[in-house]
């Protein structure tokens, strides 16, 4: 049989030869599996359904510092409040396992807990967008109904607590850390200001912001420059004319009184005529030096009057020669000392505005380099109170968050589902047991009658008698069947009963 093909007939054919091993096993099986449950402990299982809650303000108004996943959030509380120093008081608070408690070391009664208690979490729907965990299961298996509830509770509120203990912390911390940065950046910020501020006043004036400035008061103090250079001249010539109708007037003074005229006033006359003239030809009568020589003429010509007068009395002899100086050569004198001080303060004028414009010229040129390194400042200033501005925005953000969290307003655990009295083991599960024990007796039924098949050599079928002898079969003897009549007549025949028997064997060869 274990040579040839076997097709579905020979399965069928196995099956209806073998089934009464088979069903006795499968039918012992059942009841033997449901008796071993029966000496079984028993295990209680209580569950606890934790849900996330999101925080009641939305996120765009106060963001959480913990962003971190939940489920790596979860793993890691769970290895915390699955050690050893977390289950221990668990253990000696309840009184678990009893007396084995001084027999047992510590360590092996922890590991045994932590088998006892289940971690699962609630993946999220598929339809859902998110790819957070909306809460997890706590489940707790123990020997006894009402422990288990128990230490299914005091596990949940551990992790509550640990999960509110980890966001204040977290955003304590983050606070914290906040404000120890922010200070350094206050004194980055004050530094920057401080060089700022003493580059400001080293260079005051010569600064970006003023560069148009100092063009300007630059070409306002050329300006000025050429018109007091400009005025100093008017007055330099102004004066060297004075002087040179002082020294005419004084000359004819002194003449008039020593009897003789070397030069006639109205040659004098005739001189600034012709000099009016010329000056005409040039200027308009509205120039200074067109409107000082007529205002020279009239006074000369005042003079011929005078002297005249003075010569008419001299020769009557009624009027004595005087030794005061005439009213003309006072007045001169006192233009040319007006003219004097007039000509110092311009010439003092026009060296403080040459000053002023080497100073402005200065800053012009020096400009490029200032503003270059006012720039670099001003760079610095600027990065260092950006980086300012951004630190106290997340520092109060973080005080914010650390506040939401204080007040219990931000992402929660919340039980859904307190953890439940067991009203029934959850180990065994004697029905269970009892269809395992029926499928195990089926399989190995069907394992010893598949195995008495292939150790079985009689030939059933002219197949295995073509298969194992080669030769084909001519023709078949069915098997003789008795009825119960005929083998109870026959039971004083034994040599009848043995031939039949005889036949039936060779019919089935």
């Amino acid at each position: 049989m274990s040579e040839r093909e076997l097709t579905i007939a020979d399965y069928m054919a196995m099956l209806r030869r073998r089934w009464v091993l088979i069903a006795v096993l499968a039918v012992v099986g059942a009841p033997l599996a449901y008796g071993v449950s029966r000496f079984l402990p028993n295990r209680y299982k209580s569950q606890t359904l934790v849900l996330v809650e999101q925080p009641s303000i939305p996120s765009d108004i106060v963001r959480s510092l913990d962003t971190s996943d939940l489920t790596q959030r979860l793993s890691s509380m769970q290895q915390q409040i699955l050690s050893r120093s977390r289950l221990e008081p668990i253990i000696t608070q309840f009184g678990l396992y009893g007396s084995e408690v001084n027999k047992v070391p510590m360590e092996e009664l922890v590991a045994r807990l932590q088998k006892g208690i289940e971690v699962v979490p609630i993946l999220p729907m598929a339809e859902t967008q998110t790819r957070q965990l909306p809460g997890f299961y706590v489940n707790v298996t123990m020997s006894d109904a009402r422990v288990a509830q128990q230490v299914c509770t005091a596990v949940t509120s551990m992790f509550i607590e640990e999960n509110l203990r980890r966001r204040q912390q977290h955003s304590e911390d983050t606070t914290e850390f906040l404000v120890n940065q922010l200070a350094e950046a206050k004194v980055k910020l004050d530094e920057q200001d401080a060089k700022l501020a003493a580059f400001q006043s080293r260079h005051l004036g010569d600064l970006p912001d003023n560069e148009q400035m100092n063009l300007t008061l630059l070409n306002n103090l050329t300006t000025q420059l050429e018109a007091t250079t400009q005025a100093l001249g008017r007055a330099q010539q102004e004066k060297s004319f004075d002087e040179s109708m002082l020294t005419q007037q004084i000359a004819s003074w002194q003449a008039s009184q020593a009897g003789h005229n070397p030069e006639t006033l109205e040659q004098q006359l005739a001189a600034l005529q012709t000099q009016l003239a010329t000056l005409q030809g040039r200027y308009t009568d509205d120039y200074p030096d067109v409107v000082k020589a007529k205002n020279d003429i009239a006074a000369l010509k005042k003079q011929i009057a005078e002297a005249d007068a003075r010569r008419a009395a001299a020769d009557s002899g009624k009027s004595p020669k005087s030794t005061i100086e005439p009213t003309q050569i006072a007045e001169l004198r006192a233009k040319i000392r007006n003219l004097d001080q007039t000509i110092t303060e311009k010439a003092r004028e026009q060296e403080q505005i040459r000053q002023q414009i080497e100073v402005q010229r200065a800053r012009v040129q020096s400009s490029p380099a200032v503003e270059q390194e006012f720039k670099e400042l001003t760079r610095g200033y600027q990065t260092a109170l950006d980086s300012y501005n951004d630190l106290l925005k997340k520092r109060n953000a973080s005080a914010m968050a650390a506040d939401l969290e204080r007040k219990q307003q931000g992402e929660q655990f919340r039980v859904l589902d307190p953890a439940n009295l067991p009203d029934k083991p959850s180990f065994p599960n004697r029905p269970l047991f009892a269809l395992g024990g029926f499928g195990g007796g089926l399989a190995l039924g069907l394992g010893i009658a598949f195995l008495l098949e292939m150790r079985d050599t009689s030939l059933k079928t002219e197949r295995d008698v073509e298969f194992i002898l080669h030769l084909p079969v001519l023709a078949i003897i069915p098997e003789i069947e008795l009825t119960y009549a005929e083998k109870s007549l026959n039971k004083d025949a034994p040599e009848l009963t043995g031939a039949a028997a005889g036949s039936g064997k060779s019919g089935r060869a």
